[in-house]
């Protein structure tokens, strides 16, 4: 069952595997933002295994220095960025460098989707 949630700067819907995410237009996501979005994820995912998938619909910027602390989100399996924007797909190359957790970039949800379910399968 999906479970959809705002919480002002985004929208947050669950699945089993995955969390999508979808940042408000002009949004810069800091350690604010970033600590309450793993603070719902590792409520509602517990100790279950998921991925974070960032739905790039809208332009936004995310500070490169957020990832150190999600990287220690235990139950993060990985994380995809979903867009079709080449200035987002730049700036998730450079994100990515900064995770130390799987990172991929994809054009469709439905990639983003069979990535995680083999993501959370392997682990």
């Amino acid at each position: 069952m999906q479970k959809i949630i705002d919480i002002g700067f985004c929208t947050l819907k669950f699945y089993k595997n995955y969390m999508i995410t979808t940042i408000n237009e002009g949004v810069h996501v800091d350690k604010e933002q970033n600590e309450a979005l793993i603070k719902i994820a590792e409520n509602y995912y517990s100790n279950q295994p998921f991925v974070y998938i960032s739905h790039r619909v809208n332009s936004y910027s995310v500070n490169p220095n957020v990832y150190p602390r999600t990287s220690k989100t235990k139950n993060l399996a990985g994380l995809a960025v979903v867009t079709h924007d080449y200035k987002a797909k730049r700036n998730a190359q450079i994100e990515k460098l900064f995770l130390h957790k799987p990172f991929e970039i994809f054009a469709t949800l439905t990639e983003a989707f069979n990535w995680a379910d083999e993501l959370i399968s392997n682990s």
